[in-house]
């Protein structure tokens, strides 16, 4: 498809502008956006100090709490999202990869969940993203769609099944949606994919586009380095995004870049920009949510723009040595932990052992 005619030189001015200046915030004001948060508060609603989710202890008003009953929150839509923007209200969206990581997504409030092909190196253990394969994807998917019941959920389409031809996007995105489960897909890349992003939309599916760092063409990037900190590089992602706007996306995500270029190319756009170490420039923001919770034993590689939230590791090593520790000790499992019988029918059963294996 042809390319939205864009004005370059001013364009040309702001990003390199921004590419040059040192970070000290001056171009939020760019951003259509409030850069301070706006949220519907309840002031009555503020969480104990013993809860897990005491930092902050704000209730946020679309916020479900995990004790709650099941399916309490409204289901997000891509409406819903579009309010959000509107309002502009940061979206917040993670990654998960299984039943229990987007359970626990959903209902913590979580608004969009992405099932990125990152599960390929923190579930499967994998060296990178582009060994996933679509069966895996959709099966993780599934896995995914059955745990968060609330949250909008997003499905990478893997590397080698969208690069031969707008008909094959079209047909593994219809894949990811109807024996996946999810209620949109997630393609890397640039302008060139203008004709897909257009086709797999006009099929009925929201596409998400992911611009700066690609994880899939990390080797033709050179590895997993920070993409747009010369002007070239800026005006590229910008003509990138400006082109699958045009296509069709509903949002994007915006990886790996300085934080001014983030923000300028925010403002430029008419859809919400989900951030990953991107600054909180953009609409929302996401992190893979293994590294965030702190899964893997410390001293694994995360990249910088990761903040470890909680340390799960460390909680699961120190109840897993404990149940080592009473096992071997025979203290576990003690009375509390097993099943009752009548002191009349064990006398019985004994009885009868006694005289059927006695010899």
């Amino acid at each position: 498809m042809a390319a939205p005619r864009l004005t370059m030189q001013p364009f040309s001015r702001s990003i390199c502008t921004a590419v040059s200046v040192a970070r000290t915030g001056a171009l939020r004001s760019a951003h259509r956006q409030p850069q301070t948060n706006t949220f519907a508060l309840r002031s009555t609603s503020l969480l104990s100090p013993s809860s897990p989710l005491s930092s902050p202890q704000i209730r946020y008003s679309s916020y479900s709490s995990p004790d709650a009953a099941p399916n309490t929150r409204k289901k997000v839509t891509l409406q819903t999202i579009k309010n959000l923007y509107k309002k502009g209200e940061p979206i917040a969206m993670l990654t998960a990869h299984d039943f229990p990581t987007a359970h626990v997504a959903d209902a913590a409030g979580i608004d969009v969940v992405l099932v990125g092909d990152s599960l390929g190196m923190v579930s499967m253990g994998l060296e990178n993203t582009t060994e996933v394969v679509m069966e895996e994807m959709i099966m993780h998917c599934r896995s995914v769609v059955r745990g968060a019941k609330s949250a909008f959920i997003v499905g990478d389409l893997p590397m080698g099944s969208y690069e031969v031809s707008p008909e094959q996007a079209v047909e593994s995105s219809l894949r990811l949606v109807k024996e996946g489960r999810v209620h949109g897909v997630k393609i890397e890349g640039g302008e060139e994919l203008g004709p897909t992003i257009k086709r797999i939309t006009q099929a009925g599916i929201p596409v998400v586009g992911h611009v700066g760092l690609t994880p899939q063409r990390q080797n033709a990037l050179g590895g997993f380095r920070v993409q747009g900190k010369t002007c070239t590089s800026a005006m590229k992602l910008l003509r990138d995004a400006l082109v699958m706007q045009e296509a069709g996306v509903c949002m994007f995500v915006l990886e790996a870049m300085p934080a001014e270029v983030a923000t300028l190319i925010t403002s430029k756009l008419k859809v919400p920009t989900i951030g990953i170490g991107a600054g909180n420039g953009c609409s929302g923001q996401v992190l893979v949510q293994v590294d965030m919770s702190g899964n893997f034993q410390p001293g694994r590689f995360v990249p910088k723009f990761v903040k470890k939230y909680a340390d799960v590791w460390g909680e699961a090593t120190r109840g897993i040595v404990q149940y080592r520790d009473e096992v071997k000790s025979r203290a576990f499992p003690s009375q509390e932990y097993t099943y009752p019988i009548s002191p009349e029918e064990l006398a019985k059963f004994e009885k009868e052992v006694d005289a059927k294996y006695q010899k």
